[in-house]
């Protein structure tokens, strides 16, 4: 799963999320470069001809337009959440693409876990709720993840 619960501390607990990558950098690599030589392989018929400069400028914008698609996708999913249970405070941290920061903060005895199975922008919408605001949490997790972090929050604040 894509969040992980870090070992507690004199701190309290914190929990870390984070989108699911299917194509690691690595795949990422070996992606560009199997499309580059899957779309170069029909230039080796036309080697030697004025054919050739005709069709690598397409070729070339492909392949680059490729690349910049995915690093696109790369940079907008750079999201990272922490939530730090302590005993006075819950505090959510998110990070997100292009450097957007954005903080909460409440009191845990007054803290709400809410999950809406319908009515939100994503099935099994979950929320933190207390000191007046309503915060999501885990928008890009899967349904299922969604569940499951539900349950594991409220047990994690009924805990302390």
């Amino acid at each position: 799963m894509p969040y992980q619960w870090l070992h507690p501390s004199d701190a309290g607990r914190s929990l870390h999320l984070w989108p699911h990558r299917s194509l690691p950098r690595r795949g990422f690599v070996w992606f560009i470069g199997a499309t580059a030589t899957m779309i170069s392989l029909p230039l080796l018929a036309v080697l030697g001809t004025p054919v050739l400069w005709a069709l690598l400028p397409f070729l070339l914008t492909a392949i680059a337009a490729l690349w910049w698609a995915l690093e696109r996708s790369y940079r907008d999913g750079a999201i990272f959440e922490r939530l730090e249970l302590a005993e006075n405070q819950v505090r959510l941290q998110r990070d997100g693409p292009h450097g957007q920061r954005a903080e909460w903060q409440a009191n845990p005895h007054w803290v709400v876990v809410t999950l809406y199975p319908k009515g939100g922008p994503v099935p099994h919408y979950l929320t933190l709720r207390g000191s007046g605001r309503e915060v999501e949490i885990g928008a890009f997790l899967s349904e299922e993840e969604r569940i499951a972090l539900h349950d594991e929050l409220r047990a994690a604040l009924l805990r302390g």
